[in-house]
């Protein structure tokens, strides 16, 4: 069975590159444009790791990965990793680290290989 990720962003040509790119690495991939969104799939998908952008409408992000009891997180986004730290993103324990937009593709494959 093809692990899953899921691939939270607002932006759809963000998710359309991503989904693209880790369909081509034989994973399945789940979309979401927001972390309520998220939150509601998650409900019904068996996801092995999370690619959540930080920066996006509606629920605040650190609202969202409170929720998120037992999914491995990797924070997709434009902001750098200290605001990240500021806003105590990283303190839940599933929160694997950080891929700065735009990203190198070659980087976020390996990532996502490393953490699944």
């Amino acid at each position: 069975m093809k692990k899953k990720i899921m691939i939270v962003d607002d932006d759809p040509d963000i998710r359309m590159t991503v989904k693209t790119i880790l369909e081509k690495e034989g994973y399945g991939v789940v979309e979401a444009n927001d972390g309520d969104e998220c939150l509601t799939k998650l409900a019904s998908h068996k996801i092995e790791l999370i690619l959540l952008d930080i920066m996006m409408p509606g629920t605040p992000v650190r609202e969202v990965v409170k929720r998120i009891k037992d999914t491995k997180i990797l924070f997709v986004s434009v902001v750098r990793t200290t605001e990240a730290e500021k806003e105590g993103l990283f303190a839940t324990k599933n929160i694997l680290g950080f891929v700065h937009k735009p990203f190198d593709i070659q980087e976020l494959v390996d990532v996502v290989k490393k953490n699944t």
